[in-house]
């Protein structure tokens, strides 16, 4: 998830690990200098220059046991590392993933394999690993919501080992993967390197375990999804893999979409059903508007009709259409019409979770907004920390370092980076002066590969990559209508991280069943 920050430009270039970077091509221009590659003359005392632990591959193979759907699955649990080698031969990373597969099946070589990964920038896979996709999961109340520490580990009745191998991958720096000794790990931190770092990863992992006949699939999470987007074309250009399916969750492909910077309205709009959300979950709204699903139709109604209206005359707004908007808006977001008109009818993120519950002196969280903060300044413009982010970290960093110990026999004395920030800067040099967009790219790779189906996976209360701005990029990614099928949405009353509420959880485990049932079915 993301690490408190305060609302700027160099927040967007911020840290999250569950959950995107919402960060801008043009946010932290590159030199050209500053993303390194692997024709990067050598300089006397490189070697020491980036150190790190010898990069060497092994594994830990253990049998396991878990329960499905009341049945028991027996599996193989591979931790291990893959090198990504120079053209010359030597070390350039040793990657870390965890892979599982399920034993007894007819032929290993044709089941279903998926990669999954979540994002950050600077995030390990551990999110979906345990708390979705995986043969164990970390359990929270079923809600959701924090539990006490210490924090237990169970068996994944909803785990997609049910209808597909798994394989979770750390990218280069997060997790136990890390750059060789005396490679400049930068070549990996950016947009295009890293696509480049784990797209080399599949394609090992596909020839040493022998999975090419296997039909592919692709998971990711936030900014993975980004890298979900990128991939779908990278392997296919590059590497002539052709996937049969990627689940997307909690979904940012057009970052214009989630950057509240003068100029740029569209975020207002997009996230204004997601504020609707919140305020109906906090009951601060009228009850006039309705259940969940009625209150958000609304909302959505009026953001892509009179609210897209009135922010696009800006200065031309006569002030009978300002007090209209106004009154519209705080009826929709449990804000004051006085609190909307001095926010000059925009309300970025940042003090929208500080505001909704001021006179309870409260916040909610920016990943889960049920979720609900303290501040010790409750008069601030902004929250000092997510209470959504916090909820989840300890329960998933004790829970993980005890299991790849305990249960999958591996142990290093590289720290597992779960989040971190030394992945930054991040590189997004070829989108300097433009927003990040790679929607282009799944439209393309859908359009060459048109057996490509697609899962996209929103929680409501989301408020890191708002449903409204998911259905907006999928609006516009310009599919012919032959292939509209291929694309199926679902939605769930949780946020950012939905499957750690146990209903989505079962939800997800049924969308993505179905979603491999027809991507196999052709």
């Amino acid at each position: 998830m993301r690490l408190p920050a305060t609302p700027s430009r160099a927040l967007l270039t911020g840290v999250i690990a569950a959950c995107c970077l919402t960060a801008i091509g043009n946010a932290q221009p590159q030199k050209p200098h500053e993303q390194a590659t692997d024709s990067t003359p050598a300089r006397a005392g490189e070697s020491t220059k980036f150190p790190a632990p010898p990069a060497v591959e092994k594994t830990s193979v253990t049998q396991q046991t878990t329960h499905i759907g009341g049945q028991e699955i027996h599996y193989t649990a591979t931790a291990g590392t893959l090198l990504l080698k120079k053209e010359d031969g030597k070390p350039k990373a040793s990657m870390f993933f965890i892979a599982y597969s399920r034993d007894g099946t007819a032929d290993p070589a044709k089941r279903p394999i998926t990669f999954a990964y979540n994002g950050g920038p600077g995030s390990s896979s551990v999110w979906l690993h345990m708390g979705a996709l995986g043969p164990r999961r970390v359990p929270l109340t079923d809600e959701g919501f924090p539990v006490p520490p210490p924090y237990p580990i169970v068996d994944n009745e909803y785990s997609a080992l049910d209808f597909t191998d798994l394989v979770f991958i750390d990218p280069v720096t997060t997790g136990y993967s890390r750059n060789a000794p005396g490679v400049n790990p930068q070549q990996f931190h950016g947009l295009e390197g890293d696509l480049s770092s784990v797209a080399a990863f599949i394609q090992e992992y596909l020839s040493k375990y022998k999975r090419w006949s296997s039909p592919k699939f692709l998971a990711g999470e936030s900014y993975g999804t980004t890298r979900s987007a990128g991939l779908s074309s990278y392997l296919l250009e590059n590497d002539g893999i052709y996937l049969n399916g990627i689940t997307l969750i909690s979904s940012v492909l057009n970052f214009q979409t989630l950057d509240f910077e003068p100029g740029n309205d569209l975020p207002y709009i997009l996230y204004l059903p997601s504020y609707t959300a919140a305020a109906w979950y906090h009951k601060k709204l009228p009850s006039n508007l309705g259940d969940l699903r009625k209150a958000v139709a609304e909302s959505r109604h009026f953001a892509a009709n009179e609210y897209t209206l009135a922010l696009m005359k800006g200065n031309q707004l006569t002030p009978a259409e300002r007090t209209s908007v106004a009154k519209q808006m705080a009826r929709l977001t449990g804000l004051s019409e006085q609190y909307i008109q001095e926010s000059n009818l925009r309300v970025p993120i940042f003090h929208f979770v500080k505001q909704l519950l001021r006179d309870q002196k409260r916040t909610i969280g920016r990943y889960d907004d049920r979720l609900e903060g303290i501040d010790r300044d409750a008069a601030g413009a902004t929250s000092e920390y997510d209470p959504s982010y916090s909820s989840v970290l300890g329960a998933y960093t004790a829970a993980f370092n005890d299991y790849i110990r305990t249960e999958l026999k591996w142990d290093s004395e590289t720290p597992y980076e779960i989040l971190t920030g030394k992945v930054r800067p991040w590189n997004y040099k070829e989108f300097e002066n433009r927003y990040v967009d790679v929607a282009g790219r799944l439209r393309d790779a859908m359009s060459q590969n048109q057996h490509l189906h697609v899962l996209v996976a929103n929680g409501y209360f989301d408020l890191a990559t708002p449903f409204f701005a998911t259905e907006y990029t999928f609006d516009h990614l310009g599919l012919d209508p032959k292939l509209d099928g291929n694309v199926s949405m679902m939605y769930c009353e949780s946020g950012h991280m939905l499957y750690t509420k146990k209903a989505c959880l079962q939800s997800l485990h049924q969308h993505m069943s179905e979603l491999y049932k027809k991507a196999l079915a052709q």
